[in-house]
C-alpha cells in the first residue's frame, strides 16, 4: 500500500472519529442537558476510554484534516473553479485546520494537557487585538453565517449524497441521517456568527462562542431537536467512513504544495 492509499485509509478512521465526537456531543446534549463541543467530546471520550482510543482518534483526524487540506490544494473532490467550487474548497481548507486544531488538542489530552480552552474566545481575541480588528471579526461572522446557510442548503438539496456509493445514497437511512445532520449544523453555525457579530460589534471576546456556546445558547425543546439533528451527523460519519468513494491523495504533490 503507497503513501496515497494508506492517508485514504487512515480518512476513513477520521470520518469514524468525528462520527464518534458528534454522537457524544448528541448524547450529552439530550440526555444530560450538557452542551459540549469537538474537543469538549474529545475530552469526555477520553476521559473514560484512555490513551489508546485517544491515540488512534488523534490519528484519524491527523489524516482526514490533511485530506481536507489536500482537497482545498489539490481539488481532489472535484469541485471544480466556478464560484461554488472555489467556496467548498475554501470550507475544506477551514475543515481541515480545524481538525488538525482537534488533533493537537487531542495529543495534549494524550499528554494530560486538557483541550486549551475556548477556541473561539482566543481567536477572537487575537483578531480584535489586530488593526482594523472589529472589521475583520464581523467579516468573519459574515463569512460563518454563509457556512451555516451553505449547510442548510446541502440539507435541502441532498448534495451530501453525490459522495456516497450510489446504493447506499439511495437508502433513506442515509439520506435523513445526512439532511438532519446538516440542518442541525447549519442551526449551529448560523448561532456561532450570530454570537460573532455581537462580540466584534460590542468589542468583547467573551461573547463569541463555538458549538458549545451555540447550543447553551438555544433553550428546551430546541435544544433537543439540534441534539437529535447533530446525532444523525454522528451517523452520517459512520456511514462515510465506511461507503464515501474517496479519491487518492497524490501525496507527493501534496508535499510540494
Amino acid at each position: 500500500m503507497n503513501a496515497s492509499a494508506r492517508l485514504t485509509t487512515l480518512t476513513r478512521i477520521g470520518f469514524a472519529t468525528r462520527g464518534i465526537l458528534y454522537l457524544v456531543i448528541a448524547f450529552l446534549v439530550i440526555r444530560a442537558g450538557r452542551a459540549e463541543d469537538p474537543a469538549g467530546a474529545l475530552q469526555y471520550v477520553g476521559n473514560g476510554a484512555g490513551r489508546v482510543l485517544l491515540s488512534v482518534m488523534a490519528v484519524g483526524l491527523c489524516a482526514y484534516g490533511i485530506w481536507r487540506l489536500a482537497d482545498a490544494a489539490l481539488d481532489i473532490e472535484r469541485h471544480g473553479t466556478d464560484r461554488k467550487g472555489i467556496v467548498e474548497r475554501i470550507g475544506a481548507g477551514i475543515s481541515g485546520m480545524v481538525h488538525l486544531l482537534l488533533t493537537w488538542q487531542a495529543v495534549n489530552l494524550i499528554r494530560g494537557l486538557g483541550t486549551g480552552g475556548d477556541g473561539a474566545e482566543a481567536g477572537t481575541q487575537v483578531a480584535l487585538d489586530l488593526p482594523g480588528g472589529t472589521l475583520l471579526v464581523m467579516i468573519g461572522a459574515v463569512m460563518l453565517f454563509g457556512v451555516g446557510v451553505l449547510q442548510l442548503v446541502k440539507a435541502a438539496k441532498g448534495s451530501f449524497l453525490d459522495y456516497l456509493e450510489p446504493r447506499i445514497a439511495s437508502q433513506p437511512w442515509a439520506r435523513w441521517s445526512g439532511r438532519a445532520g446538516y440542518a442541525a449544523r447549519g442551526v449551529v453555525f448560523i448561532i456561532c456568527s450570530y454570537l460573532l457579530l455581537k462580540a466584534g460589534m460590542n468589542d468583547q471576546a467573551s461573547e463569541a462562542g463555538g458549538m458549545a456556546q451555540a447550543l447553551s445558547w438555544l433553550t428546551s425543546p430546541a435544544d433537543i431537536v439540534i441534539g437529535v439533528g447533530l446525532f444523525g451527523f454522528g451517523v452520517f460519519s459512520l456511514i462515510e467512513a465506511r461507503y464515501r468513494r474517496l479519491h487518492d491523495i497524490a501525496a507527493a504533490d501534496l508535499a510540494r504544495r
